[in-house]
């Protein structure tokens, strides 16, 4: 695909999507939407590791009110149900690591497509925004799913109802997010983060994925046996082997990504 509203560049196994709207502060539209989807895919195809930015001075403001005529007149549920969606599932099923480098505010579903990688890391200028009853509407693009799992009810609750931006240092003191780190140090963390990564036990990482978001609906005895077929599937691996002999032998480990 020749992308419009994004950017994709694969290097040494490691994935980058830039959000690249940055005129409208990296709004989503109906294309930028088809062309996310897209790249997630490819990128799990041809990388190990994925990290998701965005270019300018926010990560992405949500949802673009201008796209296709009136706000009024945008059917919500629709554009949810096959637009949002779809991209929203790619990278969550997503087997490899993905990373959201929040380099600026990240508000409405922007926000919330932060939230549906597997890490997010923000530079600590950056806040995280709930917009949605502003207008009066609810948290969506997944936003009801991931909030009370990662920063609690209580938390989640005050964010949908107050709409009050969230900065990115109280996001990482509330579990929201895995770290803030200064805005001088951001683009060098977060690119040392994806690279190790890239050079990691790719299995494993997907494995340790699926283990612990089937915690939510598994009972203790379902969740070790969970544990157990998929560490038995590990256990298979050349990088399991490799981790072993690399311990026993004192050095770094050279992980195949199999």
């Amino acid at each position: 695909m020749n992308y419009q509203t994004i950017r994709l560049t694969v290097r040494d196994d490691l994935a980058v999507l830039t959000l690249n709207r940055p005129d409208v502060m990296n709004a989503l539209n109906t294309q930028m939407r088809a062309e996310i989807t897209h790249a997630v895919k490819e990128a799990e195809k041809n990388a190990r590791v994925l990290v998701m930015t965005g270019k300018g001075r926010a990560f992405c403001s949500g949802q673009d009110l201008g796209d296709g005529g009136s706000a009024a007149n945008i059917d919500l549920e629709r554009t949810l149900r096959d637009e949002y969606v779809p991209m929203l599932k790619a990278i969550f099923d997503c087997a490899i690591p993905t990373i959201a480098a929040v380099n600026g505010a990240a508000a409405g579903a922007g926000a919330n497509l932060a939230l549906a990688c597997d890490v997010v890391i923000a530079t600590e200028s950056a806040v995280f925004l709930q917009a949605f009853a502003r207008i009066g509407l609810i948290p969506d693009a997944g936003g009801t799913y991931w909030l009370p799992r990662q920063m609690g009810s209580a938390k989640a609750m005050g964010a949908a109802l107050f709409a009050e931006p969230v900065t990115a240092r109280q996001a990482s003191d509330w579990g929201m997010i895995w770290e803030a780190v200064s805005d001088e140090e951001f683009a060098d963390h977060w690119y040392g983060r994806a690279a190790k990564l890239a050079a990691g036990p790719t299995v494993a990482y997907s494995n340790a994925k699926k283990a612990i978001r089937g915690s939510f609906d598994n009972n203790l005895d379902e969740q070790l046996a969970l544990e157990a077929h998929l560490q038995g599937e590990c256990g298979e691996t050349r990088d399991f082997k490799e981790g072993v002999l690399a311990f026993l032998e004192k050095r770094p480990a050279r992980y195949e990504g199999r």
